[in-house]
Order: C-alpha cells, then structure tokens, then sequence
C-alpha cells in the first residue's frame, strides 16, 4: 500500500496554521502566572476559546480540558488524511483508561468517573467490559494488556508494577502504528518519549536506592537508548548512557538530581526536549508534522493551563509558577 503523500496534508495543515493562533502560548501563559488571583488567571483562556472558568471547581476545569481535547479529536478524525495518526493520539487515553480500571481492582470506591471520552474505546463499552470480562467489543492488544495488568495487580497489590506493563504495551503499539504513517517524524517523536520514561525511571530508581531489578522491569523497549543501556546506568551513570544531543541536558539534571537536587529542573528539561523536537514542525509548510506537533502542543496547553491554575488556587507565586512552565510551542 501507497504512503499517503504531504500535500494529502494541505488542508489539514492551513486548518491547524490558523488554529495555532489560539494555543494558549508563551505570551498568554505569563499573562495567567501574573494574573491577580485565580479568576483573572482562568479569564485569559477566553481568548483561547474556552468558556468563563472564574470560580470554577477542579471537576469543572477538567470538564472543560476534556471537552476542548475530545472536540479537536474529534474533528481531527474527519479531516486528518491517515487515521491511524489519529489513532496514535486517541491510545493515550485508552491506556490511561485501563491504567484507572486496574487500580480500581483494589479501591474501595468505583473510579469510573474518572475515565476519558477521548480514546478509541468510549468509557461504557470500556466500564462494561471490566465488570464483566468480557472483551469482545475491546482491541485485542488493548484488551490483552488489560486483562495482564489486571492479573499482576491481583497477585501482587501493586499499581506500579500494573502500570509499568501498561506502559510497555502502549509504546508498543504507538511504534507499531507509527510504523505505518507516512512520516518518520512522528516515529522519531515516540522513541524521544521512550527515551525520557526511561531516563525518568533511571534518575528516580538510582535517587531512591531501589533494585537494579525494578529498572529492569520498568525500562520500555525501543527507544533511542536500548534498555540494556538504561540498566547500564547504575554502574556508567545516567549523564554517560543518555548522552545523545537531545536529552544531554536532561540527562545531566539528573546526573544532579542521582545525587540529590531536587527533581523539579531535570523534569521541567525533559518536558522541554519533548517540545523542542516538536519545532521542526515549523518549518514544514504542510504534512503530518504539522499535525503532530499541534495536537502534541495541544496537551502541553492542557497541562500548563492546569498547573498554573492550581497554583494560583494554591497561592503560589509567579516566581514559582514560572519555574515549573515548559517551554511552549508557540
């Protein structure tokens, strides 16, 4: 079968140009860390397209992220030339999905509220096959790692072990998807995010004094950096096994962090190698890149928007917000 072709992507490129003048953005994020107080912050989302969130309760807030992301998916769908690139983005949410259900194994109150629309998989169809077992209306890998986790939680009681399988077979099936796509870029854009999980679980292991064995079990296959080199590194040092350009920086942070910094600058770089990859984007006119970077820059809207509002909720300062905010895409 034929690759779908860049100016396939024409459309679909001048549509999401002309979306990108409502991200939310380097300059409106530090008008929301100077704001005032909470409702001043929530008003600049206005210019964003978002409703009045002056006064608004975390569930309310979440319930307008959710809807903002679910619409441009939505429409995403319809208009994107590869829909196996929209699938790639909608198996987040059907992994986070199973990531609540399998903690809910042991939980004393149901968590199906919690549950996101924006997955392949709508929330009842997902529920429904939980309760009964029953998994035939369920993609069979997405099923199959479920049904796994669900099995690991039950004999051992420990979430993080559950969410490291979870984790395995979502980045298994992204690589496999992006496999088919017309781009390497958004390959490239997997293996940079295997990467950092990695390094993550690296600096937090080593920091922590756990087995090398739980690294082990954690590092997820087919990243830049293979998984016999992150276990390297609690012998070579995680700043000597992820030395490539991208995530030197990070790398180094928690080279820093192993030894005792606080975590909170080594995050913040990895959070920026993603979004720095993401800017070559820029420079293509039209084509899935285009894509990718959008709805990439999508979610990191998402994530400040809520950071910054929880702070203000919370009392925190600019100073202090400004030192958790990533770089943002536009």
């Amino acid at each position: 079968m034929s690759k779908v072709k860049s100016t396939e992507y024409l459309f679909l490129s001048t549509y999401i140009r002309a979306r990108e003048n409502a991200l939310l953005g380097q300059k409106r994020l530090e008008q929301m860390v100077e704001a005032a107080d909470f409702d001043e912050a929530a008003k600049v989302l206005t210019e964003c397209g978002f409703a009045d969130l002056s006064g608004a309760s975390d569930a309310k807030l979440e319930e307008a992220f959710s809807a903002r992301r679910a619409a441009f998916l939505d429409e995403f769908e319809k208009l994107c030339p590869e829909k196996q690139l929209v699938t790639a983005f909608r198996l987040k949410y059907d992994y986070h999905n199973a990531k609540v259900l399998v903690k809910s194994e042991h939980a004393a109150e149901a968590r199906e509220r919690l549950l996101s629309a924006c997955g392949r998989v709508s929330p009842a169809v997902l529920a429904e096959a939980w309760r009964e077992d029953s998994w035939q209306d369920v993609p069979e890998k997405l099923a199959a790692a479920i049904q796994q986790a669900r099995t690991t939680m039950v004999r051992t009681s420990n979430p993080q072990l559950a969410d490291m399988e979870l984790d395995k077979a979502y980045f298994a099936e992204l690589l496999a998807i992006a496999g088919t796509l017309s781009t390497g870029f958004y390959t490239g854009y997997v293996r940079l995010s295997i990467d950092i999980a990695n390094l993550r679980s690296a600096v937090r292991c080593i920091r922590g004094h756990m087995d090398e064995g739980l690294l082990r079990t954690a590092a997820i296959p087919g990243g830049n950096v293979s998984v016999e080199s992150v276990c390297r590194s609690y012998t070579d040092g995680v700043a000597e096994v992820f030395h490539d350009a991208a995530l030197a920086k990070c790398a180094e942070l928690g080279a820093q962090a192993v030894s005792g910094a606080p975590l909170a600058g080594f995050e913040l770089a990895c959070d920026n190698a993603l979004t720095a990859y993401l800017t070559a984007a820029k420079r293509v006119s039209f084509g899935p890149e285009v894509a990718v970077a959008y709805v990439a820059s999508l979610e990191a809207e998402i994530t400040a928007a809520r950071m910054v509002l929880q702070g203000k909720r919370g009392g925190l300062s600019p100073e202090a917000l400004r030192e958790r905010l990533r770089v943002s895409y536009v």
